[in-house]
C-alpha cells in the first residue's frame, strides 16, 4: 500500500482540485503561506482580493457561471473575523462555499495569544460542520468536509489548517472521495399519495426556489408546469428557472409588496401548491402561511423541513427532477378557467412599467433591452435589489445574483467579478446603491488587476433609502440615513476604470453601449435623487 509523502497543503489542494475548485479567493497572511502554495501546486490560482467578505461572494460567483467549488481563504484572527458575513451568507444562501483558516499549533497556542481565539467556536452556528485538520488524516477531513459541503442543501464548511499540518511532509494513504447524500425519487408510498392528490387538482400552482436551482430543475420545472399547464412563481435566487417570457411564469417573488397583491389571490384561488425545492428563508413575513386550510401543499425537498414558515400536507424528500418525473403521468382534472393566469401576468408588467419620467423604472427597462440576453447581473441588496429583481427577466437560471436570504450589502461588485471570472465571454452587469458602492469601494482594485471588464450601475440618491423608507412609515425622525455625495467618475479613473454620470435614457444607452467594447470596468452613475422609490415596490 502506497503513503501520500506530500505536504498537508499538498493533499489539501489536490482534495479540492479533484471536487472541482479552479481558483481559492483570499487575503495572505503568514500563517496560510504554505496552504496557498498547496493549492497553487494542485492548480488552484490563488486570487487576491481586498476583504475577506469580498472573497467569498467572488468565490460565489464563479460557482454559479463556472460551477467551480467556492474556496475562501483567510489568515487566522482578523483574516477569519472579517470573513463572518460571507460565511453566514453562504450558510442561508446554500452556498459550498469551503473556507480554509490558518492558525497556529495547539501547543504553541497555550503560549502565544497574539491574534488567537477559537475560530471553531466562533463558526459553528454559521457552518454546516467545522473540522480542524491534524497529521495523519489530513485526506480523509478533506474529503469528509468536501462531502457535507455538497450534499442536501449545499453549504459552508469551515476547515482550521494548523501552520505545521501544512508545511510538514504527511505519510498517508491516499483516499477517495467521500459519498455525497445526493436526493432521489422519495419514498414510494408518499409519491403514491402525493400523485393523487395533484390528479384531483382543478387550479394547480407551483412555487420554486433556491434548492432546484442548486439541483438545476429548471428544464424538469419547465417542461412540467407547460405539460400540465401550471403556472410557476419563483423566489428571487430562482429567477430564470422557467423562461420568464413564458406565458405561464410568474416571475420571483418574496420581498415586493405590490407583487404581492397580483399573487396571493391565485395562491388563495389555488386548490393545490406544488413546492419544488422551495425554500422560504428567502420570503418576507408576508410570505409566512400564505394559503388557507382547504389548500393542499406538496412540498419537494432535498431535506427536512423545520423552518415553521407555512405548512405542508405531503413531504416529498428527494430530488426536484426526479419527484416530478415520478408525478409526469398525474394530469389535473381540470385548468385554471379563464385567464386569471394572463391578466396576472399583464398586471405585474403593468405594475412595473417605466414611467414617461427618469428614475430606477427607466434605468431597469433600459439596461434590459440594451445588454444581450445572457447578461449576468447581479444586485446589491437595497431599494433598487426589489425593483429590479422585479422588473429584470431572467431566461435561463443563475442569471440574477444577489444575497437574497441574509440579504447582505457590498456583494453584488464580487459576485459579479467572479462571475466574470467564470464566464469571460458573457456580459455581467452590477446594481449597487451609492451606499453599497462606498461600502465596498476597494472591490474596484481588484476588478482592475483580475482584467474584470464588468459594468456596475450605481443608483444614485444618497440615502439608505429601504432603511429610510421604513423609518418614514413608521414615523420616525430622519436618522442616520441620508449622505453626501461622491464623484463616482473620479473614482473609477483612480481605480484604473471609466466612470460616467447619467440623467437620462438616452445617456444611459450611449454609456452602456460604451461600456460593452471597454477592457476595463465601468461605472455608470445614475443619478436619480432622493425618495426615488417611493411607491415603486
Amino acid at each position: 500500500m502506497t503513503t501520500d509523502t506530500r505536504t498537508g497543503a499538498d493533499i489539501v489542494g489536490t482534495s479540492l482540485a479533484r471536487a472541482g475548485a479552479t481558483h481559492a479567493f483570499g487575503v495572505p497572511g503568514g500563517e496560510v503561506l504554505g496552504l496557498m502554495q498547496g493549492l497553487d501546486n494542485a492548480g488552484i490560482k490563488f486570487a487576491l482580493v481586498r476583504h475577506e467578505n469580498a472573497g467569498g461572494f467572488f468565490a460565489e460567483g464563479l460557482w454559479h457561471s463556472a460551477g467551480s467549488l467556492p474556496i475562501l481563504v483567510a489568515t487566522l484572527g482578523p483574516g477569519v473575523a472579517n470573513a463572518v458575513n460571507v460565511v453566514a451568507n453562504a450558510m442561508q444562501d446554500r452556498v459550498p462555499l469551503i473556507f480554509l483558516t490558518g492558525c497556529v499549533d495547539a501547543a504553541e497556542a497555550e503560549t502565544y495569544t497574539h491574534q488567537v481565539f477559537d475560530h471553531q467556536a466562533m463558526m459553528r452556528p454559521i457552518v454546516k460542520g467545522s473540522f480542524r485538520l491534524s497529521h495523519g488524516a489530513v485526506g480523509a477531513v478533506m474529503e469528509k468536509a468536501i462531502a457535507l459541503a455538497l450534499s442536501g442543501q449545499p453549504g459552508p464548511v469551515h476547515i482550521d489548517v494548523p501552520i505545521s499540518v501544512a508545511e510538514a511532509l504527511a505519510d498517508e494513504v491516499p483516499v477517495a472521495a467521500y459519498p455525497r447524500d445526493l436526493a432521489g425519487l422519495p419514498d414510494a408510498g408518499a409519491l403514491e399519495v402525493a400523485k393523487q392528490a395533484l390528479s384531483g387538482g382543478k387550479t394547480p400552482i407551483m412555487v420554486a426556489g433556491v434548492d432546484a436551482v442548486n439541483e438545476g430543475s429548471g428544464g424538469a420545472i419547465t417542461a412540467f408546469c407547460n405539460a400540465h399547464s401550471i403556472p410557476l412563481i419563483t423566489t428571487y435566487k430562482a429567477k430564470g428557472l422557467m423562461d420568464e417570457r413564458d406565458p405561464l411564469c410568474l416571475g420571483g417573488a418574496g420581498l415586493s409588496p405590490r407583487a404581492d397583491k397580483v399573487l396571493m389571490p391565485l395562491m388563495e384561488q389555488a386548490d393545490v401548491i406544488l413546492l419544488a425545492g422551495y425554500d422560504p428563508i428567502e420570503m418576507r413575513i408576508g410570505w409566512r402561511d400564505p394559503w388557507g386550510p382547504e389548500t393542499t401543499v406538496i412540498d419537494i425537498t432535498p431535506v427536512l423541513r423545520t423552518h415553521g414558515m407555512h405548512r405542508a400536507d405531503h413531504l416529498l424528500k428527494g430530488s426536484v427532477t426526479a419527484t416530478l418525473a415520478g408525478l409526469e403521468h398525474v394530469l389535473p382534472e381540470g385548468r385554471w378557467t379563464g385567464d386569471a393566469i394572463a391578466t396576472a401576468k399583464r398586471d405585474l408588467t403593468a405594475t412595473y412599467a417605466a414611467p414617461s419620467d427618469w428614475g430606477a423604472h427607466q434605468v431597469f427597462h433600459t439596461l434590459r433591452d440594451a445588454l444581450p440576453e445572457d447578461t449576468i447581473v447581479t444586485a446589491d441588496s437595497g431599494a433598487h435589489r426589489i425593483l429590479a429583481s422585479q422588473i429584470w427577466k431572467c431566461y435561463e437560471p443563475r442569471g440574477m445574483l444577489q444575497s437574497s436570504a441574509l440579504c447582505t450589502m457590498a456583494c453584488a461588485m464580487p459576485l459579479a467579478g467572479g462571475a466574470k471570472m467564470g464566464a469571460p465571454d458573457r456580459t455581467v452587469l452590477a446594481f449597487v446603491g451609492d451606499g453599497g458602492l462606498e461600502m465596498g469601494a476597494g472591490d474596484l482594485a481588484s476588478l482592475r488587476d483580475h482584467g474584470l471588464n464588468i459594468i456596475v450601475c450605481v443608483l444614485v440618491d444618497e440615502s439608505l433609502t429601504l432603511i429610510e423608507m421604513k423609518q418614514r412609515a413608521s414615523q420616525r425622525p430622519n436618522l442616520g440615513v441620508d449622505f453626501g455625495g461622491s464623484d463616482f467618475v473620479s473614482l473609477a479613473k483612480a481605480f484604473g476604470g471609466v466612470g460616467v454620470e447619467v440623467e437620462s435614457v438616452d445617456a444611459l444607452k450611449q454609456a452602456t453601449e460604451e461600456a460593452q467594447n471597454r477592457d476595463c470596468f465601468t461605472i455608470i452613475a445614475a443619478k436619480i435623487g432622493r425618495r426615488a422609490y417611493d411607491g415603486a415596490f
